[in-house]
């Protein structure tokens, strides 16, 4: 098998770097040991280490399963379900370490750096997107009551979600992860109810 080039192995180097240290403490070098390759070679790649940052961030999102949360042959709620259920057992799989990146760059960096405060803006945005349209067919099937704004619901569950990775990070425990699905799972994406209160097929 082929060797990876140079660039792609300190962009791989760079996701597990950040993503384990934070931006600010995971120095180039840190990166370029972590790559195996030599500390110079790093700017024939890339201007800056913001620059690295966004495309790390591009390839942790390209490693989230978001286009599983658009595959029609999986019902809306059943591919929503199982998208939150694969992060949150890799974030479990950590120890509770780790978090999200997008959650992580947009808590420490974006105050600091335009050029990923952008990147984390449309990684969000597309991933509300997607979820938002998962929302919408999950309506259209009757799956969802219809009151709710897909769009909006979207941008809720993914704000509920980080904040639940924060929470489980700060605990060391699934106890909030637990509470997102509940409210999540259980009420929000919950199907219609009847007038007596019944969820409706009952």
């Amino acid at each position: 098998m082929a060797r990876k080039s140079m660039r792609e192995e300190i962009v791989e180097a760079a996701v597990d770097q950040f993503h384990t240290k934070g931006f600010s403490a995971a120095g180039v070098k840190d990166i370029t040991d972590a790559a195996g390759v030599p500390k110079g070679s790093f700017y024939n790649h890339f201007a800056s280490k913001e620059a690295l940052g966004v495309v790390a961030l591009e390839r942790y999102g390209a490693s989230r399963r978001l286009r599983e949360l658009a595959a029609v042959d999986v019902a809306p709620l059943a591919r929503l379900r199982e998208h939150f259920e694969f992060l949150r057992d890799e974030i479990t799989d950590y120890g509770f370490t780790r978090g999200c990146l997008f959650g992580n760059f947009g808590t420490e960096v974006v105050d600091h750096s335009d050029g990923i405060r952008a990147a984390v803006d449309g990684s969000l945005s597309a991933w509300m997107g997607l979820i938002g349209q998962a929302i919408a067919e999950a309506q259209r099937d009757g799956a969802i009551r219809t009151e709710l704004d897909p769009p909006t619901l979207a941008r809720f569950v993914v704000n509920a979600w980080e904040g639940a990775v924060i929470g489980v990070r700060v605990g060391r425990s699934q106890d909030c992860f637990d509470a997102f699905f509940e409210v999540v799972f259980g009420t929000l994406l919950a199907g219609p109810v009847h007038q007596d209160g019944e969820p409706a097929g009952v």
